[in-house]
């Protein structure tokens, strides 16, 4: 029987075994390489990369604020300082049962709900390992009867720490402001970098004008953690860079006088240095205890604050904006005299109201019966309305507008503070602009006597009155004087004088007109001359906050207090070289000349008589 026996082929063979050698040997090599190449990107090119990376699943970087900068006055009275102060706080990591915990330290401490509430919202913000305040500024018996019942609440604890304090509370709460916890909208605009670690920033005031400079810069501190992220031990840190300490231009004794001579009304003092600009006084009423927003004031509290008729929380220094009355005659006065529309004897009958031609209505003088011949000093003297209608009509509004402007009225003053209003000073192009109205010319009239559409804020009508007393130079007002860091010192934010034009002969008058208001006989403030020796010029000023209908008369006994004129005063001594310029503006205060002028008076007396190089007038 035949058999089949297959052929064995060698060399097929050897060739498939060969090349299966080959193709494992180049995969081997290209493996070879590609860790070849893995191993070089990750020693050499992408070593920085993931070095950091490594280091940072072992170190972290932790922020450390810097110490917030001190506010002084001009003399070195502390206004916002750094106090330790006790806080209780929580690690919601250590501690087992968090709602049970927190209803035990509201029944022992009394804690509201809005407190127990603001802890759950920074809880969600923060780590389960970091430390998150539930009370802050915990007086010594707290402290004490927490230290008694500490061992039965693992993950609570009482820290130390440094919190805003102003000594002098109401006193400054406009001027200097307040620090408050950094909210949501101002976490977008803040630098992340710089404020990593800070939970207070600057609301109002000289503490948010002055924010960068009283923040610091922020340092930082390497710190070996373990698996969990907990700290072990400081690598290395650097110390941050404390806040610059500011000097302000304010007088604290000087604003207390200011403020006192203020109780029972609400209203402004502001008083400038007439040489230098510096704001001696910036004096607001009502007021409010700033140090209650520095550990978070309750909703409560705030509502009634900001729902308050008074509105404490307004600052009317800078932001109240009111008619300036007759304080406003010296400067249409001047402008007549600049412009040559009328001379400083010429003289007018005051009947006790003035007509336009043609036209029954009567505007009246606060004089019912008139002051009879008058000419521009007696017109000041007396403020008599009548003078100073006729003479806006002769102007023009728009030639006392310009005129105006140069002093600074319908502009803001450029005070180193945020939020300073500007004002209004009118005319016709402002009216066709705003109100799509053509002007009329009683208009013209009332503006003449600080009525109408004008307004001014009680900065506004310091700086003005310190550009007249400096015959024509400009000084811009300023707070702070010095700004001190730990390296250098600089000066504040002082801007280069400007000069008005005027011929001094017309100023002199102006403000011999202004020192009769004082010191003449039949002056709108004479009662303020009691008790000096110097000249004080001034001008009173009486401004509606109502107006009253023709046939009606203005009985300050029989309406509501809150509509009653608001009392002003500008002025500044001594006449003859001029140290310090003030308006105040006191709200529903009726007469100038009783309730601003003795204000003003006090605030003068007092700078003079502690300043020995006063030129006393003879």
């Amino acid at each position: 029987m035949a058999r089949n026996y297959a052929m064995k082929d060698t060399f097929a063979e050897n060739r498939i075994f060969l090349s299966r050698v080959v193709i494992v040997f180049v995969l081997i090599i290209f493996l070879v390489i590609s860790l070849l190449v893995r191993l070089v990107y990750l020693q050499i090119v992408g070593h920085e990369q993931y070095s950091t990376m490594a280091k940072s699943n072992r170190v972290k970087i932790t922020p450390l604020p810097p110490t917030r900068g001190i506010i002084y006055d001009r003399h070195g009275r502390v206004l916002a300082e750094n106090l330790p102060s006790y806080s209780l706080e929580i690690i919601p990591e250590q501690v087992k049962d968090l709602d049970n915990t927190l209803f035990k330290l509201k029944q022992l401490f009394d804690i509201s709900d809005e407190k127990i509430k603001r802890f759950l919202k920074y809880k969600k913000r923060g780590k389960r390992f970091s430390s998150i305040p539930l009370l802050s500024q915990l007086t010594d018996e707290e402290v004490a009867k927490f230290a008694v019942v500490r061992p039965y609440y693992p993950g609570v604890d009482v820290h130390a720490r440094l919190v805003r304090h102003y000594p002098y509370k109401e006193l400054t709460a406009h001027v200097v402001g307040y620090v408050g916890r950094i909210n949501e909208k101002e976490l977008k605009t803040l630098p992340v970098s710089e404020y990593q670690g800070t939970q207070y920033i600057g609301k109002i005031g000289i503490e948010k004008a002055y924010e960068t400079q009283l923040h610091g810069k922020k340092g930082f501190a390497e710190i070996e953690v373990n698996v969990q992220s907990r700290g072990i031990k400081t690598i290395f840190s650097m110390e941050p860079v404390p806040g610059a300490s500011l000097y302000l231009t304010l007088d604290i004794d000087l604003q207390k006088t200011a403020f006192d001579a203020l109780e029972g009304y609400n209203g402004a003092v502001v008083a400038i240095e007439i040489n230098t600009g510096d704001v001696l006084v910036f004096a607001n009423r009502p007021e409010f205890d700033p140090n209650s927003f520095v550990g978070g004031i309750s909703t409560k509290e705030y509502k009634l604050l900001q729902e308050s008729d008074d509105q404490p929380l307004f600052d009317r220094a800078l932001r109240g904006q009111y008619p300036p009355g007759s304080t406003i005659k010296p400067f249409v006065g001047l402008a007549g005299l600049e412009y040559g529309v009328t001379k400083f004897r010429d003289k007018l009958h005051c009947p006790g109201y003035y007509q336009l031609p043609n036209l029954k209505h009567k505007y009246r003088d606060w004089k019912k019966r008139g002051h009879g011949k008058v000419d521009l000093n007696r017109a000041i003297t007396e403020s008599c309305d009548v003078y100073f209608y006729d003479l806006a009509r002769t102007l023009g509004i728009d030639k006392i507008h310009d005129f105006l402007y140069q002093f600074g009225f319908g502009q803001k003053t450029g005070i180193d503070l945020a939020g300073e209003r500007a004002g209004l000073l009118p005319s016709q192009t402002w009216k066709r602009k705003v109100k799509k109205e053509r002007w009329y010319l009683g208009e013209t009239l009332i503006s003449g006597i600080g009525q109408g559409f004008m307004q001014v804020t009680p900065v506004q009508l310091a700086r003005a009155t310190a550009t007249l007393a400096n015959r024509g130079k400009i000084v811009t007002p300023y707070l702070v004087d010095r700004i001190i860091n730990m390296n250098y010192t600089s000066a504040g934010p002082g801007q280069p004088n400007q000069q008005i034009e005027l011929k001094s002969k017309n100023t002199d008058d102006i403000i011999s007109a202004m020192v009769n208001v004082v010191h003449g006989a039949g002056g709108t403030a004479r009662r303020l001359q009691a008790g000096i020796n110097y000249k004080i010029a001034g001008k009173t000023g009486t401004a509606q906050v109502f107006t009253v209908k023709q046939e009606e008369k203005y009985n300050e006994d029989e309406i509501k207090f809150k509509l009653r004129d608001h009392a002003l005063f500008m002025s500044f001594a001594p006449a003859n070289d001029p140290k310090i310029a003030v308006a105040v503006i006191v709200e529903n205060g009726g007469h100038g000349g009783s309730v601003a002028a003795p204000i003003a008076g006090k605030v003068m007396k007092q700078f003079l008589m502690s300043n020995e190089d006063v030129a006393v007038a003879n």
